[in-house]
């Protein structure tokens, strides 16, 4: 059975007072989530590479190591790139934190289970996998009550850090960032402080 957390409210704790924050959304209802609690400049949000969140958000922990970096995804989409644990796991950026907004379903291919359930047995624990690999944290968050402490955790710079959100499966309305890559990486460039790529 998926979790009873509300995923908006969920993202909506995880941005608040956000700063400097540089949040990468991965695809599909993530990326639909951190648009919801509002665009921002510093966000990047993911329209594909499934899999792909956790080593993007890396690479901006590596190449900015003043500024914090949260990764929102999914269960599947981690469980698709969980060797990405180990790797930050080694890299042991600080000032990166991952949020796992985990519906225990793959939401974008008809809400199939993913391995976090324990629906067909033993459930992957994506919290205890970010251990095994060297995160000084990880939590799963089941209750309102644990909301707060995972998301100080994630806000803490003692990372890297790994959240898991048991959150429902219940589907909220799209609210849908811009498609344009080029633009979007323009946009984050400009709120970098770093020069827009120029076009063709």
């Amino acid at each position: 059975m998926s979790g009873v957390l509300d995923r908006r409210a969920v993202v909506a704790e995880l941005l608040d007072d956000r700063d400097d924050l540089l949040v990468v959304a991965g695809l599909g209802a993530p990326n639909w989530d951190v648009t919801a609690v509002g665009d921002h400049d510093l966000n990047v949000p993911l329209w594909g590479a499934m899999g792909g969140a956790a080593m993007v958000g890396l690479g901006l922990a590596i190449a900015r190591p003043e500024r914090p970096v949260l990764v929102v995804t999914g269960d599947g989409e981690q469980l698709m790139g969980l060797g990405s644990l180990s790797t930050i796991g080694s890299a042991a950026t600080a000032n990166l934190s991952i949020a796992v907004l985990d519906n225990e379903r793959y939401g974008e291919t008809g809400m199939q289970i993913t391995n976090t359930s324990n629906e067909n047995g033993t459930g992957t624990d994506l919290a205890a996998v970010a251990m095994a690999c060297g995160f000084p944290a990880a939590v799963t968050a089941t209750s309102q009550d644990e909301v707060a402490g995972a998301v100080r955790l994630l806000r803490s710079g003692a990372g890297p850090a790994l959240a898991v959100f048991k959150v429902s499966d219940a589907v909220p309305p799209q609210v849908v960032p811009e498609r344009d890559g080029p633009s979007l990486v323009d946009r984050f460039r400009r709120a970098l402080g770093v020069h827009a790529m120029s076009g063709p």
